[in-house]
């Protein structure tokens, strides 16, 4: 059996970095190389598209060239596009059609930075890789343990954990004990040339773009009203949607409702999502039933660690921005889980993840089904039209 990368001295160990073009990977890289490790870079393309018509990957793959020149190591490139729109874009898609929330930026660490990448590092000849993620990894004889980043305003443990072990046991997450303006300190004393690039925001593949109008591109919502949920004013209707693949539970902006008669000046919610009549139920009701559930349904989970027996408690987070609520999980229908909490988190949206921890250690994940204990949503993917090829 091949040693353990972690039971290698540095100076035999070959680590390939995915490098982004920002800052993140840029010290993770540089942390490597202090370290005395074999260092080698690669970028990954990941989508092929862009409105500007210049890609904006082209522009980071330059930025990752001249952090690779100031370290003095080799940068790859690698092509993924393919892959990501098959195994991420797809059910992406997929799921907003079906009335779900994806996330993408789960799926893509799972599906591309810890397979595609890692497989073609592996091709490369590395021993292991390592990522600009916030986030602790545990390697000994006796496992490996997934922990959040010491940045509790950073920590991406949620997005990680539906990694297959077997993928983290060959990573490395040199910023895991990191702040991030300690990276942005030591990436300006190294002289790295994008020590104050800014962090990527939104969705991986789309940016900073107009979300309705990207997914617009794909999808072709279907119009239905909007009606009241509770209160004097309890099913009235109060408007017309374009989609509910367009909302998300819990959604304040973009609804697009102004005065209503009788109903206060108190900003609106989305409630819920009958996809049956393609009813967008919406509540002033910061404390509506619909976005308090106590109880949710999974699919079947992914462990970090040995499976538990039940019910065992834990915490769980059920959105990547909502902190980790106790919990106590026990086995639900189709192999999947029932998640009681003690306090109910704020609005459970089906295709998030339910991640689970002990204190910082990341047990597990499932992908949300329906809040409460009750059935799975019903299959409606024909509900939504494509409008061109993904």
């Amino acid at each position: 059996m091949a040693t353990p990368f972690w039971n290698r001295s540095p100076a035999d160990t070959r680590i390939i970095v995915g490098l982004s073009g920002g800052v993140d990977s840029a010290v993770t890289a540089l942390t490597l190389v202090e370290d005395g490790y074999q260092v080698e870079g690669l970028f990954m393309f990941n989508w092929s598209e862009d409105e500007a018509g210049r890609c904006q990957a082209a522009d980071d793959f330059d930025d990752a060239q001249a952090v690779c020149d100031v370290l003095d190591i080799p940068l790859h490139r690698a092509d993924f596009s393919r892959e990501y729109k098959a195994r991420v874009f797809r059910y992406f898609l997929d799921s907003y059609a079906a009335g779900r929330t994806p996330n993408p930026d789960v799926l893509c660490n799972r599906e591309i930075k810890f397979d595609a990448f890692l497989h073609h590092a592996e091709r490369l000849g590395a021993h292991a890789i390592a990522t600009g993620h916030y986030a602790r990894l545990t390697h000994d004889d006796h496992g490996t343990r997934l922990l959040r980043g010491r940045d509790p305003g950073k920590d991406q443990s949620y997005f990680l954990a539906a990694v297959p072990m077997a993928a983290l046991e060959r990573s490395l997450f040199p910023l895991g004990d990191m702040h991030k303006t300690d990276v942005r300190k030591k990436a300006q004393a190294a002289g790295l040339p994008i020590h104050a690039k800014p962090d990527s925001t939104g969705v991986c593949f789309i940016g900073e773009r107009d979300f309705e109008g990207f997914l617009r591109q794909y999808l072709s919502g279907r119009a239905g009203p909007v009606r009241i949920s509770g209160g004097v004013l309890d099913g009235q209707t109060i408007g017309e949607h374009a989609g509910l693949i367009y909302y998300t539970i819990g959604q304040r902006r973009g609804l697009g409702l102004g005065g209503v008669a009788g109903a206060s000046d108190a900003p609106w919610y989305v409630a819920s999502k009958d996809l049956a009549s393609d009813t967008l139920w919406v509540t002033q009701d910061e404390a509506h039933p619909d976005l308090v559930e106590t109880t949710l349904t999974t699919a079947a989970p992914h462990w970090l660690i040995e499976a538990p027996t039940f019910p065992r408690r834990c915490s769980a987070q059920v959105r990547y921005r909502q902190r980790a609520l106790d919990c106590v999980i026990d086995a639900g229908p189709d192999n999947g889980l029932v998640v009681t909490f003690d306090t109910a988190p704020r609005a459970i949206a089906p295709g998030q993840y339910a991640v689970f921890y002990d204190g910082d250690h990341c047990l597990g994940s499932a992908e949300i089904v329906a809040p409460g204990a009750g059935a799975p949503l019903p299959d409606t993917s024909n509900n939504e039209r494509m409008t061109s090829s993904a």
